[in-house]
């Protein structure tokens, strides 16, 4: 005989299971780092999320978990740990569902960790002299290359005289980006983005300085926890107040990351996000009549013939064709020096064997 447990009573143990889960849940934990770890590990090693990344040390938090630890080789923020008390520093990092990257500014030409096991990248741009689609088509193609969902979001709408303008122009972008426009300061401003900040997602808000990023992250929160500043009438740009990337975890269980504006984003290693951004051309591209086309001069170039047509936008094709001559470029210099410090490393082990021989 079947015994009726509809209405038995759940024990200590259920209950701790069931807030343990949804506190993961709430940081961002599914399943595709379930699959990553047994059952037996995560009494040893507890699953941590890195929200906060600092000069010497990280933010975790986890289930009943929320501490600083010694910082950890090539982490960032929304990085998932498995969590050693004994150890901090031998914590295990599981594999990234999503990664997003640029060339860092500068000479030394590094490869830059922006944020790890992002669902969606809102890429905010205000309504005014500081738009620009060159840089949404940047921003875009770095996320479709993280396996990222990118959405335009237009912010400032009540300042600016001609709202279909800025609309218009970011949805010519891609057929495959949803463009969001609305005031950040407006309470109903999160309705608007609610379809992406469900329960367990992660999300970022990307953009220059000043366009409304940290606004939107406490409108979220529903609270002005996170520190904001206005931008200079003269030329509409902004300030920065945010210095820090950082996973802010809001009441409705969604995780958001702030992060600070970037002006300059150098893209490497985005072959494929470019061409989901600029998937036209990059169609037409495949009937030039030679596989090395520079689509300028060349005979039976499917991209000229399109320009003579009408059927492309040549200030788009010229931003286009100047991306894959970064990417390409970037590529290169990066995957040298990743060359040139594996092999230093291999030196050193090498050096450390033969003494400890001696």
């Amino acid at each position: 005989m079947l015994r009726d447990m509809s209405h038995a009573k759940p024990t200590d143990d259920t209950i701790a299971i069931l807030e343990t889960a949804s506190q993961l849940r709430n940081l961002g934990w599914g399943a595709y780092f379930w699959d990553q770890v047994e059952a037996a590990e995560l009494e040893q090693s507890p699953p941590a999320r890195i929200t906060q990344v600092h000069r010497n040390t990280l933010h975790i938090q986890g289930a009943n978990l929320d501490l600083m630890i010694p910082s950890l080789h090539d982490v960032t923020v929304g990085d998932w740990l498995l969590f050693n008390r004994e150890d901090p520093r031998s914590s295990q990092l599981l594999e990234r569902k999503s990664l997003i990257k640029r060339r860092a500014p500068g000479h030394d030409r590094k490869e830059q960790l922006i944020a790890a096991n992002l669902d969606t990248a809102f890429i905010v741009s205000s309504c005014n002299n500081d738009f620009s689609v060159a840089r949404l088509e940047r921003y875009i193609a770095m996320a479709h290359e993280a396996d990222v969902t990118p959405v335009i979001v237009l912010t400032k709408i009540d300042l600016a005289k001609n709202i279909v303008e800025f609309v218009s122009k970011a949805q010519a972008i891609s057929k495959r980006v949803a463009v969001v426009s609305l005031n950040a300061r407006d309470p109903s401003a999160s309705s608007y983005l609610f379809q992406w900040c469900q329960p367990g997602q992660t999300v970022a808000f990307l953009g220059s300085s000043g366009v409304g990023k940290s606004t939107l992250a406490n409108t979220l929160a529903g609270n002005e926890t996170i520190e904001t500043q206005e931008v200079r009438a003269s030329d509409d740009k902004g300030r920065h107040t945010t210095t820090g990337r950082q996973l802010h975890i809001m009441p409705s269980g969604c995780a958001v990351l702030d992060t600070p504006g970037m002006r300059e984003l150098q893209l490497t290693d985005v072959s494929i996000g470019l061409e989901e951004t600029f998937a036209d051309l990059h169609a037409l591209r495949q009937n030039c009549r030679f596989n090395d086309c520079a689509h300028d001069k060349e005979p039976g170039c499917a991209v000229q013939a399109a320009i003579t047509s009408g059927k492309i936008d040549v200030p788009r094709m010229q931003r286009w064709l100047k991306l894959v001559a970064e990417d390409v470029e970037n590529t290169k210099i990066l995957a040298k020096r990743r060359m040139r410090e594996k092999s230093k490393n291999k030196n050193v082990k090498s050096v450390r064997k033969h003494s400890l021989k001696k």
